[in-house]
């Protein structure tokens, strides 16, 4: 193989997630040429559009996955937490990077923190995970929606539509925009979404020779991270526009796992959290998904 096209959305996170992947292929295979595929994606397209009406997180990564079943593209970049917890029966999630900074920033021209806040202020967010999780804090919040890319967002806010907004603080970072946070989310606070910060490579599973070239650059605990927060939202049966968040993580000889669940109104939330040895990572998801179970999870994310 000489050259290696990665397809990737056309926004300007994609794009440097994209080439971040490229250089570090290009790191490791100095005589493979790395080709930039942007595509567009139809969250892309419909951007004020909510991803319930789209169909779900599926609407930024379908085109990208066509690509690569149609052997247009030979691998696709994406943001794990755009990622549905289903992929084709075809493709693969082969490597992920080293995950940046998976929690959420508070960003605000009037506000240091989340706290000073006064009643009635507005926060810009179309994630309910987000909403739910803050309205617990302090329930007199307002909140409206917020849609489009980072630096749309970013506009919105500094032309006073909002008091303050929420971001993932990896991707504004990775934009170079780190300055413009001014306080970053506590787990407690809010617990990310699953596979936040980390910049997953999907592949055909077929493609062996891709496969090889792709898994030279994965980081082997971001990987099980991620792979054991989408397992736990898949048993949970999480899609996009649930108020779910799911955050796993090593410390020296131990793994955790911490989770937020709460219904559609925000009315009954449960919080819980699992720790267990790092070597047996499976095992402490299976605990804590029966935990939350035996708490009501699913009838309360079916209301």
């Amino acid at each position: 193989m000489k050259i290696l096209r990665i397809a990737t959305r056309k926004s300007s996170l994609a794009l440097w997630q994209a080439n971040h992947v490229s250089d570090l292929i290009r790191k490791r295979h100095c005589d493979l040429e790395c080709q930039i595929v942007p595509i567009i994606t139809e969250g892309d397209r419909k951007n004020n559009s909510s991803l319930r009406e789209m169909g779900g997180k599926g609407a930024f990564v379908k085109e990208l996955e066509w690509a690569l079943i149609k052997d247009t593209a030979d691998i696709a970049v994406h943001s794990m937490k755009d990622m549905p917890v289903i992929l084709p029966e075809e493709l693969d999630i082969a490597a992920v990077t080293s995950r940046a900074n998976p929690m959420d920033a508070f960003i605000s021209n009037q506000y240091s923190n989340l706290s000073e806040m006064p009643s009635d202020s507005n926060i810009g967010s179309s994630s309910m995970r987000r909403v739910r999780q803050l309205q617990t804090l302090n329930p007199k919040l307002t909140f409206s929606e917020l849609r489009g890319n980072i630096e749309t967002r970013l506009q919105k806010l500094d032309s006073g539509k909002h008091d303050a907004i929420i971001l993932a603080v990896a991707g504004i970072t990775r934009l170079g925009l780190k300055e413009r946070i001014r306080e970053i989310l506590d787990l407690n606070v809010c617990v990310p979404a699953a596979g936040q910060g980390a910049i997953g490579i999907e592949i055909r599973k077929d493609r062996h020779e891709v496969r090889q070239i792709v898994e030279s650059i994965n980081d082997r605990n971001s990987l099980i991270c991620v792979s054991a927060e989408r397992e736990l939202a898949l048993q949970l049966g999480a899609s996009c526009d649930l108020p779910i968040g799911i955050y796993a993580g090593f410390s020296k000889d131990s793994f955790s796992v911490q989770v937020f669940v709460c219904d559609h109104l925000g009315e009954t939330v449960i919080r819980e959290v699992e720790f267990g040895n790092s070597n047996n990572v499976a095992e402490v998801v299976s605990r804590i998904s029966a935990k939350l179970r035996r708490k009501g999870s699913e009838k309360l994310l079916k209301k």
